[in-house]
């Protein structure tokens, strides 16, 4: 029955965090001005987050210098620099719901080679630095990158999209070298909240005026309440105890189901149709996720196998 649950929740998961990038771009095709859009879909999910951690934990406040630490990695890097990224570049046409999630699937193979950079105890071996470099070539390939015109076919965005990504992976490994313990409900919580200040200053610096959006109208309304409470609010509480069932191997596959939900809701919703591009860059990028994640996913496969016996 356990088993039968997990893969339930898998399924909503990656339905959820899929299908957030066709609602992203919903909303921006409602004229919500990027960043702006950004901070208040935290400010929402960062209330709920909140509201929840005060249920769940004696003492939900950050304490400290290295907690207080995390929080300053998640807003900056976790919450801000990667949402405000990857909303400015859905606002480009030729970066669809698709594209965008397969980009952002490179997350786990930048997360590993940002670890093996930063962390002492993990280098890269050659295997490795194949895996690494599978995985930049598929972000080309579904960029189609023309040298001769490096501005062309939303090449820009697309590499915004790849900042975001970069700013996620990177977010991930330095909490872990922090050396400090935090109810990840709480530093979720606060990370929201003090990621959405920020996107708000950044908003109000880029002149977005939330005057000239109709928060009332049938769009805005869905778009927003889908991505706070759906696939931020629901949907990190799914994965954290997914993580805890699973670990981080197993749920990082959600980065590899999540960019088909994406293109079927694009496509139902948006009517966005996936290019060859899309797949070819998926496929390499989960080629490379295989090459350096393939010690660990045997070492698995090889428990669930004692597990099973």
């Amino acid at each position: 029955m356990t088993r039968y649950r997990n893969v339930l929740l898998f399924a909503v998961l990656a339905a959820l965090w899929g299908s957030a990038f066709m609602a992203i771009k919903a909303g921006l095709l409602a004229g919500i001005p990027p960043v702006l859009f950004a901070a208040v879909r935290y400010d929402i999910a960062g209330v709920i987050m909140l509201a929840y951690a005060l249920v769940v934990l004696d003492d939900p406040l950050p304490r400290g210098r290295g907690q207080w630490a995390l929080v300053t990695v998640g807003s900056v890097l976790l919450i801000a620099a990667y949402h405000a990224l990857l909303f400015i570049g859905e606002t480009d046409p030729n970066v669809n719901s698709a594209a965008a999630a397969v980009i952002v699937s490179l997350s786990p193979v930048l997360t590993t080679g940002f670890a093996r950079g930063l962390l002492p105890k993990e280098r890269l071996n050659a295997a490795g630095v194949v895996g690494l470099l599978l995985g930049l070539v598929g972000v080309a390939v579904l960029a189609d990158l023309d040298p001769g015109n490096l501005l062309a076919g939303g090449v820009v965005a697309k590499l915004l999209v790849l900042g975001a990504t970069a700013s996620f992976a990177l977010g991930s490994v330095l909490t872990r070298r922090i050396d400090a313990e935090m109810p990840i409900e709480s530093m979720e919580a606060w990370s929201m909240l003090g990621g959405a200040l920020l996107m708000h200053l950044l908003s109000l610096g880029l002149g977005e005026s939330p005057a000239a959006v109709a928060w009332f109208s049938f769009d805005v309304l869905w778009s927003l309440t889908y991505l706070s409470v759906g696939a931020s609010a629901v949907g990190f509480l799914i994965y954290f105890d997914l993580l805890d069932r699973l670990g981080p191997i197993q749920i990082n596959l959600v980065s590899y189901v999540a960019p088909v939900f994406a293109a079927l809701s694009g496509w139902v919703v948006l009517n966005e149709e996936p290019t060859v591009a899309t797949f070819g860059g998926f496929v390499l990028i989960f080629l490379g996720f295989l090459l350096l994640k393939r010690d660990a996913i045997r070492d698995a496969l090889v428990r669930r196998g004692t597990v099973s016996s």
